[in-house]
């Protein structure tokens, strides 16, 4: 029984509420945005978080001992409901934290290889990249800069296109896909996984690079310590590495789009008051160029192929 206390969470792509209980812990719910998965999709999830629960894992699963009864709907909405866990945000530029991260993240991969999703797209150029230009050029971008973006974007999925040409071989598997420090809670000395919405099918660097920041020598010892900690557990294709720009290109690309796909909804615009306009686009192309060239350039850990 709820005890009428609901407090609305930090969340754009669903909705999500901490909700009081009477004489228990509060439990977060958190409603799904409409079409934007099928029930398919939402319960793989679901089973992947389950999946890593059962080894162990530190994450955050839904109540429920299996999907089909995790997956809840009332009426037109679809919703799930969790555990509240405290913590707070991983600290990054601590060298133990890192080598800690790469020894969950091997665990959480090993298992992630077991079985791959069927109802979730992967994170590759043509779902991450060529459907968000798509979008982009179609709905989004000022006729001044539309030639500029189309010419520079064809390039950049081109390059992408080489690099994951270059790999072919690596192993695909279940990710969490969204793996930034607003993810994590630290907690115990140990990082607790939430929020699989973006979970998808992709190589393990692309839980990696999101832990990288600062310029390229400081990304090499930070992506060394992770690597440390991913050693001990697991094997890691050091071919993945030349996907990092291309997979941070994917991201930039799509973010964008998905700006543009959500903007009809009253919380975004409230949120990134920025987006959409002349600025933000002549920006978003500047990025855009300074990727090229960072794909264009020797790969920057090179060294750790060694």
């Amino acid at each position: 029984m709820t005890d009428g206390r609901l407090l609305a969470l930090n969340s754009y792509e669903n909705r999500v509420y901490q909700v009081g209980i009477e004489d228990g812990e509060p439990l977060i719910a958190k409603f799904y945005r409409p079409l934007r998965w099928s029930d398919a999709a939402l319960r793989e999830e679901h089973e992947f978080t389950f999946d890593l629960a059962r080894q162990g894992l530190p994450v955050v699963a839904p109540l429920g001992d299996e999907p089909r009864r995790s997956l809840r709907h009332v009426g037109e909405f679809r919703l799930a409901l969790f555990p509240r866990r405290g913590g707070r945000a991983p600290d990054l530029d601590r060298r133990e934290v890192l080598v800690t991260m790469g020894r969950v993240l091997a665990r959480m991969h090993t298992v992630g290889f077991g079985r791959p999703f069927r109802h979730r797209p992967a994170i590759d150029v043509q779902h991450f990249g060529v459907e968000s230009v798509d979008y982009v050029l179609a709905h989004c971008l000022p006729a001044d800069l539309r030639p500029a973006y189309e010419s520079l974007a064809r390039d950049l999925l081109g390059l992408c296109r080489d690099r994951f040409a270059h790999c072919e071989g690596v192993a695909w598997r279940r990710v969490h896909g969204d793996c930034h420090g607003g993810n994590l809670l630290w907690r115990d000395d140990a990082p607790h996984f939430v929020d699989f919405d973006d979970a998808r099918m992709a190589p393990a660097v692309q839980d990696v690079w999101m832990l990288l920041s600062g310029h390229p020598e400081e990304q090499r010892a930070q992506l060394a310590a992770v690597l440390e900690g991913y050693h001990e557990f697991a094997d890691f294709d050091l071919r993945e590495l030349s996907l990092i720009e291309p997979l941070r290109t994917l991201r930039m690309l799509h973010y964008a789009a998905w700006l543009g796909r959500r903007w009809d909804d009253p919380a975004f615009p409230l949120a990134f008051p920025w987006f959409n306009t002349q600025a933000y686009w002549e920006r978003h192309v500047l990025e855009l160029r300074e990727q090229f060239a960072a794909l264009s350039e020797p790969l920057w850990a090179a060294d750790l192929l060694h």
